[in-house]
């Protein structure tokens, strides 16, 4: 009888040092709540006793949690459809405030998320979404952190993963884009061909200057037409020939209008009165009266 109570006890007691023997791994810290109330410290990792039935201990991860913000949608500043996902990370830093201020630290955390990011896409416009994510991504971490802190958490950094358009606007803006892309191919254009009209302006100017230089640039296009492989006929035609051809035919032109002029007024003065005239009736009627 006697022994069977000292097996007894010998196993109560290994049970309770069991119970009241608990391992902390290295990246959790441990909560001890005595009769419900946080008695003390968080216990740091390794071996740690507890007063089996009385304690309670809550081990809390202090690891950085990955947590990702499912796909909000909005309307932008500017009255676009949006659909915006994010990411979270952040870690506890007063395993305390974590268990003691909030039920649930996590299920919190994703809420805030969700309204921050609803929030900041109103406040936004559809260009800085695309464009200027930095900001964005500073702005909602701000907006995260500041009830984070009173649950003794840290917000390491929040990204902002991807932004959904509508289709119809993805359209609009890749019209947009051909439309600069064609805007700016043609102010370059625009550009070489000034650069290659001042170009010309002042071959032209010091060609004119020596005129042996277009006789040159004359015969060097004739080699480099000569030299591809074809049935091209160039026949090198003189500007100073056309121009005059061009002042002969300005000549030949007054030339016949003063021959035209003349003959006009040769076959005036040879029908009649000396100012080139005719007689009147009453003088040629007067003639033969007298004569009787």
């Amino acid at each position: 009888m006697l022994v069977e109570l000292l097996i007894g006890a010998g196993a109560l007691v290994a049970a309770l040092a069991a119970s009241s023997i608990r391992v902390i791994k290295q990246y959790e810290r441990g909560l001890v709540f005595r009769l419900g109330r946080v008695v003390s410290a968080p216990l740091e990792p390794g071996l740690a006793l507890i007063v089996p039935v009385i304690d309670r201990m809550r081990k809390v991860n202090m690891q950085i949690v990955t947590m990702p913000v499912p796909a909000q949608d909005g309307i932008t500043r500017d009255n676009v459809t949006v659909r915006v996902d994010a990411v979270v990370y952040f870690n506890v830093v007063d395993p305390r405030r974590a268990i003691v201020n909030v039920e649930d630290y996590r299920f919190a955390m994703g809420q805030v998320a969700q309204t921050s990011l609803r929030s900041i896409i109103g406040k936004s416009d559809l260009d800085d979404l695309l464009a200027n994510r930095e900001r964005l991504n500073e702005g909602l971490e701000l907006m995260i952190d500041s009830p984070a802190v009173s649950w003794g958490v840290h917000i390491d950094r929040v990204e902002i993963k991807d932004v959904a358009l509508p289709e119809g606007m993805k359209r609009s803006i890749a019209h947009q884009a051909e439309a600069e892309r064609d805007r700016r191919a043609r102010v370059i254009a625009a550009e070489g061909e000034l650069q290659a009209s001042e170009k010309l302006a002042t071959a032209a100017e010091r060609m004119e200057r020596t005129p042996a230089a277009l006789q040159l640039r004359l015969l060097q296009t004739v080699v480099d037409v000569a030299a591809e492989k074809n049935s091209t006929l160039v026949l090198p035609f003189p500007v100073e020939l056309l121009r005059f051809l061009d002042h002969a035919t300005v000549g030949l032109d007054a030339w016949t209008k003063a021959a035209n002029a003349s003959e006009d007024d040769h076959a005036g003065t040879e029908t009649g009165s000396p100012n080139g005239q005719p007689a009147a009736p009453e003088q040629r009627q007067a003639e033969p009266m007298s004569g009787t």
